[in-house]
């Protein structure tokens, strides 16, 4: 599935639900056969009162409202396998549930308290935990490598890498950013970060609920942006590349984009001479959903890990376009507490119990605070002695180690 390009993607910042149907994306929306696809795709597809193809059906009846008022639409996590499953490729998850999701909000009487309060967060302080903005770069001072920070060093620079909030504030993101850090350093990349001038980048919030609040750290990010001499884009955040991919452009973000794995995988044969410690670990990789289920970024990650000395890759029973969700976009990463509540099995328990069944030692993963999420799944089921989680840019920094 490609991505959106720009000049459809600013169409749709002005598609609504009442020109829904006049727009664009209309026809599609009004082609959809009711088959059901959708349901048997949404890892919680038995339990939402309003899959996609009933939200489209009301909507065709003018029963719209009756939608609003249900909480149904909490438990869509915007995995993107609905929309990459529609045999009319109707836009669900850019267009159709971002827009009844905004209008729900309007219309519940209150939100989960953890939704809530994250992105309060992340219209006051810019990230989703509450943190200063002048702690973003703490990390930086045990990265053990020198890292550049453009507010403080202005001046050209050829990558200008997006760390995103997990990466900055979470100890255990910091690994990633501190892997990520050595092989730039590795490979003689000219690199810098933003600092505290950066912001979440705001694609939970667009899948979300809040719009408004998505503008606001778009518009943000990219009065930066514009503030320095850079010639491309690397970030390790998947949510951040989906936004930049997908929505940024509209805003005049047209510098070329890498996510690090791939970003890193295309250096393979600068780093390939550095990987020399063998690691012994078997490995069953997870696809990240917010990728969109793009064929671009399944090989990446996983030529990374072929080419680690002492690695064997397996795979799980879903893989690829049919990997399953971790359970924490479009809001799922703060609504962990309600799910509980209503009785929903966590995704990422269902995840890492498909991982074990593989026999793999290793759950290796393409964003950061996936890490954090399998980790505390596992540890959940009481396997946190038998499996241990990594980014793959983590491991690919281990097998650099000597």
């Amino acid at each position: 599935m490609a991505a959106a390009t720009p000049a459809t993607e600013l169409a749709s910042c002005f598609t609504t639900l009442d020109n829904l149907l006049a727009a664009e994306e209309g026809p599609r929306v009004l082609s959809c056969i009711q088959c059901g696809t959708c349901v048997g795709a949404c890892p919680y597809g038995d339990v939402m009162q309003y899959p996609p193809r009933r939200i489209i059906a009301m909507l065709r009846a003018g029963m719209i409202e009756q939608v609003f008022r249900s909480e149904s639409l909490l438990t869509c996590v915007a995995c993107y396998a609905c929309m990459a499953k529609c045999p009319r490729d109707i836009r669900l998850t850019e267009i159709l549930l971002p827009l009844v999701k905004e209008r729900t909000l309007l219309e519940l009487p209150e939100l989960p308290a953890e939704l809530q309060r994250a992105l309060q967060n992340m219209l006051r302080y810019g990230n989703p935990m509450g943190e200063s903005a002048r702690k973003r770069a703490a990390w930086v001072k045990t990265a053990g490598v020198p890292i550049r920070i453009l507010g403080e060093s202005p001046g050209p620079v050829d990558v200008l890498w997006f760390v995103e909030c997990y990466s900055s504030y979470y100890a255990r993101g910091q690994d990633n950013a501190r892997a990520t850090a050595r092989l730039f350093q590795a490979l003689g990349t000219d690199f810098a970060i933003l600092g505290n001038e950066e912001k979440c980048a705001g694609e939970c919030g667009r899948l979300t609920w809040e719009p408004g609040l998505y503008e606001t750290l778009m518009d943000s990010n990219m009065a930066v942006f514009r503030k320095y001499d850079f010639q491309r884009v690397v970030t390790s955040c998947p949510h951040a590349h989906n936004a930049f991919s997908t929505r940024y452009p509209a805003a005049g973000f047209n510098w070329p984009l890498d996510i690090a794995a791939g970003y890193f995988f295309r250096n393979l044969d600068k780093l390939r001479p550095r990987l020399t410690k063998k690691l012994g670990y078997k490995v069953a990789y997870h696809d990240p959903c917010c990728l969109r289920r793009q064929d671009e970024f399944f090989e990446a990650p996983r030529g990374l890990l072929r080419a680690l000395p002492g690695v064997k890759l397996v795979e799980m029973a879903h893989n690829r376009m049919n990997s399953l969700c971790c359970g924490g976009g479009g809001g799922g990463m703060w609504l962990d507490t309600y799910y509980k509540v209503k009785g929903y099995e966590r995704l990422s328990e269902r995840r890492v119990k498909e991982a074990i069944a593989t026999g793999a030692d290793v759950l290796a993963v393409s964003c950061p605070y996936e890490v954090s999420r399998f980790e505390d799944a596992l540890k959940v089921l009481g396997h946190d002695k038998q499996m241990i989680v990594r980014d793959v840019v983590e491991l690919v920094a281990e097998a650099m180690e000597v």
